[in-house]
């Protein structure tokens, strides 16, 4: 690897889990392992592009160092790999990916690599594609009458809205989230 790698930091307090994440993505990254938050807080710093977070660790929680993250400013993207399953409390998180255990190597990958392209897109399409990774992470965990009776998923829907009416203003428009996100793809591109 070299240092103009993007570098990926593994925050994961199960080594052998932990191992496995750094063997699948050390030929095209730089990676750094961390075997608990506080670790990973000190490993963290500029030059990291991407945290791989597990959600529940002895220590500091993968959400108290999620905060920590997003209290310094970091532009590091970050996904919350964990067993816990997602309920609303995820929608108060700053996440930008959300990925259940068991990971397997070519869904860890793809999502480095397409939190990677996000993070060359400006804030409001950043925060564009978190809301809509938390409603896809709700929608594929709680029931429809769950949904309905959230009026917290309501407010997310009518945000996901609102910033993809403004999105398209910009970008011209676009009908649907699959027109949208093949848009920002060939925008990439150019």
């Amino acid at each position: 690897m070299s240092a103009s790698d993007p570098v990926v930091l593994i925050v994961e307090d199960e080594s052998d889990v932990a191992e496995t994440y750094r063997l699948w993505l050390a030929d095209s990254y730089s990676v750094r392992v961390a075997e608990d938050g506080d670790e990973g807080l000190d490993k963290l710093g500029d030059a990291v592009d991407v945290v791989l977070l597990d959600r529940r660790m002895p220590g500091l929680s993968g959400g108290e160092v999620l905060e920590e993250i997003r209290s310094r400013g970091l532009e590091c993207r970050v996904a919350m790999v964990t067993a816990v399953e997602p309920d609303f409390d995820i929608l108060e998180m700053g996440f930008d990916a959300y990925l259940e255990k068991p990971v397997k190597g070519n869904k860890l990958r793809s999502t480095v690599q397409d939190l990677l392209e996000r993070s060359t897109y400006d804030s409001m399409l950043q925060e564009y594609y978190a809301l809509v990774e938390k409603r896809a992470t709700l929608e594929a965990n709680k029931t429809a009458r769950e949904l309905d009776n959230s009026e917290q998923y309501q407010d997310l829907r009518r945000r996901i809205e609102q910033r993809r009416d403004k999105l398209s203003e910009t970008l011209g428009s676009v009908d649907d989230e699959d027109d949208f996100i093949t848009t920002i793809r060939e925008l990439g591109d150019e």
